[in-house]
């Protein structure tokens, strides 16, 4: 199977927080899932947080995490430009400081500024499965 980590991050990234909602969305094993998670979680990536009485556990990313994101996103980049079908990208990014759809470039092509996970929401793009 190859490496769901980075999948993982991504998910968490765009608000998939709870185990049931990573395992439905990956549709991986509980137990590969929770390997992932724990090595995330180990490496200071994820944060665990408890939001239930038996306990239950959400992840959200860290500072570390959110770095990451940065990388995944200029990956995510590349691949809109040379892998992106006909109808467009799969996901858009709407920068935070000025309302406007930007590509990733690290630095927001409509204001200059500079650009980052915590910095964009993650849109449905006009590639994007119904």
């Amino acid at each position: 199977m190859a490496n769901t980590r980075p999948l993982v991050l991504r998910d968490v990234w765009v608000g998939l927080t709870r185990f049931e909602q990573l395992q439905a969305d990956l549709g991986i094993s509980r137990k590969v899932l929770t390997e992932r998670l724990n090595h995330l979680v180990n490496q200071g990536v994820l944060e665990r947080r408890p939001y239930d009485r038996r306990p239950r556990y959400e992840y959200v990313l860290t500072e570390k995490g959110a770095e990451l994101v940065d990388l995944l996103m200029v990956m995510a980049g590349w691949g809109d430009k040379w892998l992106a079908g006909e109808a467009g990208p799969p996901v858009l990014y709407r920068h935070h400081a000025c309302g406007e759809i930007s590509d990733v470039d690290l630095r927001c092509a409509h204001c200059g500024e500079p650009m980052h996970a915590n910095d964009v929401d993650p849109l449905p793009g006009p590639g994007a499965a119904a």
